[in-house]
Parts: C-alpha cells; structure tokens; sequence
C-alpha cells in the first residue's frame, strides 16, 4: 500500500484517481503530478515501484499544501472572518450559507434537519374524579 501525505492509496485504483484521495488534489492536479513524476496515470497504485512512490511524494511534499496544513489554513481563513466580524464571517458563525443561496426554502445542508413547530395543545378541564365516598355507594336499582 503506498502511503502519500499521510494517507494510504488504494491500491485497486488507478493512480490518477488514488492521488485524489489526497485532501487538497484533484483530478487535473494529480494528472499532473503523476506525468511529472514519469508514473502513467493509468498504472494501478499496486503495480507503483518504491522509487515512483518516493518521486510523487516528494513532489507533493515540496509543491502543493495538502492534508493537514491545508485544512489549518482554511479554518483560519474562516476563523479571520468571524473575528473580524464580516458578512461571510456572521453567515459561517450561524450556520447558514455563505455564497448567496436562498435560505426561505432548501439550504438544509447548513441548516440541518427541519424542527418543526412545537404545537401546544390547551389543557381542557378534566373530569373531575369521583369522591372516594361517591364511588363506594351502591347505585340504585332502576334508576
């Protein structure tokens, strides 16, 4: 199993498309990698040799931030929003979209499940029960 970036391809996988189980590349960026790497984009992470492991990895690691400090940058950048008190920084603080999208109906992916309004029923008088002397007392016949 090749392990690049701290992640492990898959190794039934085709490299071009293992590369992008790396957080941070996509298609287009791994094509890439793999051409200047000299490893065919259709090669199988199984049939990869140690030294084209060790020449995309080093390309990786020398190029591209991904992984773990990509992810700390963007939460930054989201973090410098809201501290500082932007639109995008309020929307990202509620919970609700950034980019413009409506919100009166969809948006339930930000949103979260719909909670439904709490309908409260009135509490009607309820039959007063009967005395413990009332319910003693034989009924009469014919009554």
């Amino acid at each position: 199993m090749a392990r690049v970036a701290g992640v492990d391809l898959p190794r039934e996988k085709r490299g071009e498309v293992a590369v992008t189980y790396i957080y941070g590349l996509g298609r287009s960026t791994a094509r890439r990698i793999l051409l200047r790497a000299t490893v065919d984009p259709s090669k199988r992470v199984k049939a990869w040799t140690e030294e084209e492991v060790a020449r995309i990895r080093e390309i990786i690691e020398r190029e591209f931030k991904v992984e773990g400090d990509l992810r700390r940058d963007v939460s930054m950048n989201v973090k410098r929003l809201m501290d500082i008190g932007t639109y995008r920084g309020i929307r990202h603080r509620r919970g609700l979209p950034v980019r413009g999208q409506r919100t009166h109906t969809n948006a339930r992916t930000r949103k979260g499940p719909k909670r439904g309004v709490q309908v409260k029923k009135k509490t009607t008088a309820a039959p007063s029960a009967p005395t413990p002397a009332a319910a003693a007392a034989p009924k009469k016949a014919g009554a």
